[in-house]
């Protein structure tokens, strides 16, 4: 018989960037323990983190990691906050010593949308003006545009969603490319263009799905939260970056699915002009077993506590295996000289 476990504080303190859009996901979170724990009670403390304190740099630039993550994660070693909810996407693979990822929820629409002034309206990608002029702070996106639209000029965007949108509103942008999830969160489904499908724009490692960061003890409150799917998904896709050692400084794009027991891992990486790739994809039984030797205690920062350890282990080898082949066809060799190129103009 399963052991009820129960949160031992009366009140919480949660850590959330300032956004409008954390605030929203993180009552999210919130909403899902006020029904679990109706005793308890969440304050949320919001704080600035370095990556929304410099707006005047493209993200690969200012040459930190943890850009939107550093400053919570501080709170939460120093006792300031009790745990923090996070865009799985803007985690690093590798956490601070004890520290973890105690649950991710279900994963929003984890696709690409792009937005477009309103003159171009009922306009594609691929029907766009020439010299159309698109913004986005992602590598991953600029090189997929550079590559599959070449008439279309990309230009760096920062800022909040509200920042970008306005920009884009009063036309210093044809089109911005967002996040699907972070835009239906905002309630601005009437802002999309067109949801960019996987042939137009593979997606960002974890987009769409949220993650609650904890403590390393304290990881039992929040197992119930997991959605096994999206947690199988999410941790092949990071055991994959982690192997490559990509994040901001290179264009790593994934696709993965779930289904009948069978998980499926797209991956590719791309020259910052887009024109050299790696591309390949790999897939699994989920229940097949695997060398227990591998099982580790986090995976990719990851508790599997609640969850079957055996399917975690096999989805995070999935990931892994499918790093190293595609590192056999160079794709450590593309991510190292984008690293390089963008060393060489900060």
């Amino acid at each position: 018989m399963a052991v009820q476990v129960v949160m031992d504080k009366k009140v919480y303190r949660v850590g959330s960037r300032e956004s409008e859009l954390a605030l929203i996901q993180t009552n999210l979170v919130i909403e899902y323990l006020q029904e679990k724990y109706p005793k308890c009670k969440f304050d949320i403390v919001t704080m600035s983190t370095l990556g929304d304190q410099i707006l005047d740099k493209p993200l690969p630039k200012i040459g930190e990691k943890s850009l939107f993550t550093k400053e919570l994660e501080t709170a939460l070693e120093n006792g300031s906050v009790d745990f923090v909810v996070h865009s799985l996407k803007d985690m690093p693979t590798s956490l601070p010593n004890g520290l973890a990822i105690g649950a991710i929820l279900e994963r929003e629409d984890p696709r690409d949308a792009i937005l477009l002034n309103t003159k171009l309206r009922g306009s594609t990608l691929s029907s766009l003006p020439e010299n159309s002029v698109i913004g986005t702070s992602s590598l991953r996106r600029t090189a997929q545009l550079r590559r599959k639209y070449p008439h279309l000029v990309i230009k760096d965007i920062r800022g909040n969603l509200q920042t970008r949108l306005r920009k884009l509103e009063q036309g210093h942008y044809d089109g911005i490319v967002l996040a699907a999830a972070g835009v239906n969160r905002m309630g601005w489904e009437h802002h999309i263009s067109k949801i960019l499908d996987n042939d137009e724009m593979m997606y960002a490692v974890g987009q769409g799905a949220l993650a609650v960061e904890c403590r390393s003890k304290d990881c039992k409150y929040f197992s119930s939260l997991n959605h096994e799917e999206t947690v199988l998904r999410t941790i092949a896709e990071r055991s994959l970056l982690c192997a490559l050692g990509g994040g901001c400084s290179a264009p790593v794009a994934v696709c993965s699915e779930y289904k009948d027991e069978t998980l499926k891992l797209t991956a590719a990486v791309w020259s910052l002009d887009g024109q050299i790739t790696v591309h390949m994809d790999a897939e699994c039984d989920i229940n097949e077993k695997v060398d227990e030797s591998k099982r580790l205690p986090l995976y990719c920062g990851i508790s599997d506590c609640g969850l079957n350890q055996q399917k975690v282990l096999r989805a995070f080898c999935l990931g892994s295996d499918l790093a190293k082949s595609m590192s056999e066809k160079g794709a450590l060799r593309i991510i190292e000289e984008a690293k390089a190129s963008i060393a060489a103009t900060i």
